[in-house]
Formats: structure tokens, C-alpha cells, sequence
């Protein structure tokens, strides 16, 4: 297997914990050929964006074990003793790395994208629809490429370390699932086949267990967003109604009131920071997730696999796609678990 590793996290460190290991257990235990090309910093968010106006540069990356860390270089070099392999950094957004690697680093040599794995969950419309993980995967669909984008939901924070070998391996099983028996769209670009999958593994417990996780075929839950910025001054410090720069919250109303109209010329009077209102997203009740989504399936702490469309369109889940597994949309639905 030919394999482009790609993520939205960047290179190896506290915001990207997975991708090294993952990397390690792609070749070393699955013995597959992996190339990696990824962001040179964190670029989660960010969707399928391409950065149209700026030169796209990029560097190599040599990491060492045990953790990835490792030296940076702008020119390709042969490696030194303890390091495993050369990595490129490009300081793009992840959609611009697959393309790029696609194009111009691996022409013809790439059977399969794997986007991630992403530190957090994308399951749900709301998380998947902006998540570099799903947009880098959606953008190499896009070039025809079969593409699946990986995901670990955090439940500990920080997460038990003891949990990322055996995410590892199940996400292992799982794309080698995919890849045997990828399912048939009519609608699909390449061969009439699904464009890419979306996969979500929570870090709980069950990992553990001698059973492990049950996996389980999902639709993508249609939720909605809160709150995503908040308002901020000059300095960054938060300037929400009743913080240190309340008054500022102030003047925005009453200009909304048109009662000034030098309230627009304060500096800083339009700031605003990300900073999301995660409740509704993390922990909506479970009354309002539907059965068989994926966002339903995490909260019971299952693995998802979601078939998707690079149209954000789900394609219909065919029986004879699935080896027989129903529909998880019908009314009846009977739980079945992925056969890896």
C-alpha cells in the first residue's frame, strides 16, 4: 500500500500527539510504503481552504523516536543515526498539502490518502464541515484519490497514553477494512466509487477490553453551531459584557442604537478572538442525537465509520455496498458491527 499521511495538527508535539506513533505503526506493523506531508504549524479549523495569494514553502522534517520530535531542514539530506524517515512541512493549509504532494512531490504514486489522526473528534456536521482532518481528505477525493480521514475523540483530557497504540491499531484494521471492500456511490467521480469515509474513535476505556471497541456504520449527524468568537481589545484581553473591558461591550450597543456615531472610531472597537461556546457540541444530550449518527454512536462510545460525498452529501447506504449490513437510517435499525 502507497499511502500519503496528511493531517490538519502539524508536526509532532503537544497538538499533534497521534501522527508520529500512527505513522510507526502504518509502517512498521502494517508494512506499507507512507509518505507524510503535513502543515508546519497547527492549522485545525480551517476546512478544505487553499491559501490562493501566498508562496507555498515548505522544509523537511527528520523525526526521531520516541516521540517525533526531530530537525528541520531546507534541503533533503540523508539521515542521521536515530532518525526514521524525511517528512516534508509545507506551511499551507492541509487541503494545499494533499494537492500539493498529489501533484508535484509523489505524481502516480499514492494509492490512498489518510488525513489525520485529528486530536479531537469530527463527528457531526458541525466539527466535520470545518475540520482541516475532513477537508484535507475531501480535497484529495477531489483529485480522485480514495481518501479516508481519521479522528480520535478526547473523553480524558489529557488522554491516557495507554489508549493511542491500540487507537493505532484499530484504525489500522479499519482502513484495511475500507480499502477491501470500498463501497460502490453511483454518484462517485472515481469509479463510481464512495469519495472518502470519515472515522471517529473515541480515547475511553473499551479500548482496553479484550472485546475493544465496537465500530459501527454511521450517517453524519446535522447539528448546528453556538457561539464561535468572542469579543476582545487590543491588548487580547476578553472584552465581553461584564469583563475587565465591559465598556466596550457597551459602546458596540449602543452604536447598534445608532447613539454615536464616534463609537466606530475607538481603536479596537471591532476585535474579536476564537473562542467557541463547545457545550452544545461536546456534551449535547443524547435525547438529541439521532440513532445510528455518528455523533450517537460516540456518545456510546463506539467507533463511526461514514461514508461521504466530496459533495458534503452522504451517498445511500446500498446493502449489497455493505455485505448485507442495514441501512443505519431506517426505523428498524439493527445494530451491527463492522467486521474487520
Amino acid at each position: 500500500m502507497r499511502v500519503l499521511l496528511t493531517n490538519d495538527d502539524g508536526p509532532p508535539g503537544p497538538d499533534s500527539p497521534f501522527i508520529f506513533g500512527f505513522y510507526r505503526h502504518l509502517v512498521g506493523d502494517l508494512g506499507w510504503d507512507v509518505k507524510v506531508v503535513i502543515p508546519s504549524t497547527q492549522k485545525s479549523w480551517i476546512g478544505g481552504a487553499f491559501h490562493i495569494n501566498e508562496t507555498i514553502k515548505g522544509e523537511y522534517y527528520y523525526p526521531r523516536d520516541p516521540d517525533g520530535s526531530g530537525e528541520r531542514s531546507k534541503t533533503s539530506r540523508p539521515l542521521k543515526d536515530g532518525e526514521t524517515s524525511e517528512w516534508v512541512l509545507l506551511d499551507g493549509t492541509p487541503a494545499t498539502c494533499t494537492n500539493v504532494a498529489l501533484y508535484n512531490l509523489y505524481p502516480g504514486l499514492i494509492d490512498l490518502v489518510i488525513s489525520g489522526p485529528n486530536f479531537g473528534r469530527n463527528s457531526s456536521a458541525a466539527f466535520a464541515l470545518s475540520s482541516g482532518t475532513v477537508g484535507a481528505a475531501i480535497s484529495s477525493s477531489l483529485c480522485r484519490m480514495r481518501s479516508i480521514a481519521i479522528s480520535y475523540g478526547i473523553v480524558e483530557r489529557p488522554p491516557p497514553t495507554t489508549y493511542f497504540a491500540l487507537a493505532h491499531n484499530l484504525s489500522g484494521k479499519i482502513i484495511s477494512h475500507l480499502w477491501h471492500n470500498w463501497g460502490k456511490d453511483e454518484g462517485g467521480s472515481r469509479n463510481s466509487e464512495v469519495d472518502l469515509y470519515n472515522v471517529n474513535i473515541p480515547l475511553v476505556k473499551g479500548l482496553l477490553s479484550d472485546e475493544g471497541l465496537k465500530v459501527v456504520w454511521t450517517s453524519i449527524w446535522r447539528n448546528s453551531y453556538a457561539r464561535l468568537f468572542k469579543k476582545s481589545s487590543p491588548s487580547g484581553v476578553s472584552a465581553e459584557p461584564g469583563g475587565p473591558d465591559a465598556h466596550l461591550g457597551k459602546t458596540i450597543i449602543d452604536s447598534s442604537h445608532g447613539s454615536t456615531d464616534n463609537s466606530r472610531n475607538i481603536e479596537g472597537n471591532l476585535i474579536f478572538k476564537f473562542s467557541p461556546e463547545m457545550t452544545g457540541l461536546i456534551n449535547p444530550p443524547h435525547s438529541s442525537l439521532p440513532v445510528g449518527s455518528d455523533a450517537w454512536a460516540f456518545a456510546k462510545g463506539w467507533a463511526s465509520v461514514t461514508p461521504l460525498r466530496a459533495s458534503f452529501a452522504e451517498p445511500p447506504h446500498h446493502e449489497e455496498m455493505l455485505d448485507g449490513i442495514p441501512n443505519p437510517n431506517t426505523k428498524e435499525l439493527e445494530l451491527v458491527r463492522l467486521k474487520l
